[in-house]
């Protein structure tokens, strides 16, 4: 349950290829190219998540509903959420891109890792 909730915390450009094939996605409009009008999913978990263009996050995990806002501030991708009642602290984190997958660094990008897969 722990992952999962790091996960959720989480959650939740182009520059130099990482070795494990990863490109940080660097400004706001080539974040919002990649994830409008389509979902981040969590491996198998039960996490769907929406980050809209219009600053806010929609999305459902393990049943409960998932809402916050965001914003682009300088390179990374700050977020605020609650699930369900609880809150999930702010945090700017990291973004980059491989393909389908978008994985999200937290406390801009020295902390915990997620990669959801765009859907």
């Amino acid at each position: 349950m722990r992952k999962i909730f790091l996960a959720l915390a989480m959650a939740l450009g182009c520059g130099p290829v990482l070795a494990d094939g990863f490109q940080p996605v660097q400004d706001k409009g080539a974040f919002l190219s990649l994830v409008e009008g389509r979902e981040l999913r969590l491996g198998a978990s039960r996490i769907a998540l929406k980050v809209l263009p219009d600053g806010t996050i929609q999305g459902r995990a393990l049943g409960w509903d998932i809402t916050g806002t965001w914003s682009w501030n300088s390179g990374f991708f700050c977020r605020e959420m609650d699930w369900s009642g609880y809150p999930i602290p702010p945090n700017c984190q990291l973004v980059e891109q491989r393909g389908t997958e978008m994985r999200f660094t937290s406390d801009k990008g020295s902390g915990q890792s997620a990669a959801f897969k765009l859907r």
